[in-house]
């Protein structure tokens, strides 16, 4: 199992845009951050050479929101104690989705790869994106 923490407030993947030409562009802000995951994995992971094609894996992502500012200290306890989670943008889909896209020929071949996806949503003190990826045995 190979673990990797991309630091800041989770996002998820920006819908592609449309030029006045008809051309379609994946947004800045998306392309910045999938650079940010490859960089976090290659920090965290320095050593780890990709898995061979068709080797099916399992990926845990957990999004970690920070406690808004603007909250009462009871509802940030609760928060803090996972009594109350996010229900915010961006979806856990999204999340899933800008990970696996950033870490395709890099991490794996193809993320079709990928067999099992979790992505769970949660506060804590410091925001980040946590990343589990282990061969999948059933």
């Amino acid at each position: 199992m190979i673990e990797f923490t991309i630091w800041g407030e989770p996002q998820g993947k920006g819908r592609p845009r449309m030029t006045r030409t008809g051309h379609t562009y994946t947004p800045q802000k998306t392309v910045d951050y999938e650079a940010e995951i490859i960089a976090s994995f290659r920090r965290d992971c320095p050593r780890f050479i990709r898995w061979e094609k068709g080797v099916p894996l399992r990926v845990m992502i957990r999004a970690v929101y920070a406690v808004p500012a603007s909250a009462p200290a009871m509802a940030k306890a609760k928060m803090l104690e996972g009594q109350t989670l996010p229900t915010k943008k961006p979806d856990a889909d999204n999340i899933g989705k800008v990970i696996l896209d950033a870490l395709n020929g890099i991490l794996w071949h193809d993320d079709a790869q990928v067999v099992s996806l979790t992505t769970t949503k949660s506060y804590g003190r410091e925001p980040c994106v946590n990343v589990r990826v282990a061969e999948a045995k059933f």
